[in-house]
């Protein structure tokens, strides 16, 4: 293993992750590090884990059995909290992938990254804010390439839809935080690189463009019109349009004024000098006293 390979731990609460994702997951996972470990949690005596049962083999995924000791009670959610506090203060792991759409797992999540440790986050649309904002990194799992399914057809899971332009202006959270990282990251002249954009919000909040239906940071920062936008062969610029809305070219420069002599109208007086085509006035004249 390649000394910057960052070691990650894949948990999965079964009971909330759907299991047709996991090829996607994996995939996504494997970008971050490698998953050293991966466990799935639940009572594998319930018919509604039998999805599960179908992939643990196939990608060496460990069953990890909880029994529910009470109705209605998800018990798998605290063996894989106390599982995740095991393992971080075993000090060798650098990150966990966490599978949920359960907010209960936002505590978990704040202790890790308390403790140094990278949390990449996969559920559902319908996972609650909490949790998709207090993880390094959260990706819908509707947003990640459709697999494909045992017939050879791609599955049929609804994908991320694209947000208009007028939606993506409407999100304030978005816009502010698009703003700042690029005030954050702009030189003198207000153009900032676009590795530089995306490193800066990923230190300040969990952020992917496909969560809003893009591929890539510049598709959509393109597609909400606030932002100038300049390629060239190895880097892409971004900043801020004017206020106003006019847009402004890097190389662009203010016209140079014209002196006011040849702007003026003719037969109209120049300020300070009487009109070319009328003689000066001449004082009247005072008759002497006898």
């Amino acid at each position: 293993m390649a000394a910057e390979e960052k070691r990650i731990a894949l948990l999965i609460d079964a009971d909330n992750a759907p299991a047709a994702k996991i090829d996607v997951i994996l995939t996504e996972v494997a970008s971050y590090g490698v998953a050293n470990v991966r466990r799935a949690y639940g009572d594998w005596k319930s018919p509604n884990l039998k999805s599960w049962e179908a992939v643990l083999h196939d990608y060496a995924i460990r069953p990890m059995q909880q029994f529910a000791y009470s109705k209605g009670k998800n018990a798998s959610d605290m063996a894989m909290v106390i599982d995740a506090m095991d393992m971080l203060y075993a000090r060798n792991l650098d990150g966990f992938a966490i599978v949920s759409s359960d907010a209960d797992f936002t505590p978990l999540v704040m202790r890790l990254l308390t403790e140094g440790a990278k949390v990449y986050g996969f559920g559902e649309q319908k996972t609650p804010e909490p949790f998709v904002n207090a993880c390094s990194k959260f990706t819908y799992v509707e947003a990640l390439a459709q697999p494909v399914s045992v017939d050879g057809m791609p599955d049929d899971s609804p994908a991320t839809p694209v947000r208009s332009a007028k939606d993506l202006r409407s999100d304030t959270r978005l816009v502010q935080m698009l703003r700042r990282a690029v005030d954050a990251a702009g030189g003198d002249d207000g153009w900032s690189r676009l590795a530089t954009i995306g490193q800066q919000i990923g230190n300040q909040a969990s952020f992917d463009p496909r969560n809003y239906g893009y591929r890539k940071l510049s598709d959509l920062i393109e597609a909400m019109g606030l932002f100038e936008i300049r390629r060239d062969k190895l880097t892409v610029w971004v900043r801020g349009k004017p206020k106003g809305g006019a847009k402004k070219s890097a190389d662009s420069k203010p016209p140079a004024s014209q002196p006011a002599s040849a702007t003026a109208p003719a037969g109209k007086p120049v300020a300070g000098k009487p009109p070319a085509n009328k003689p000066a006035a001449s004082k009247p004249k005072v008759k002497a006293k006898t």
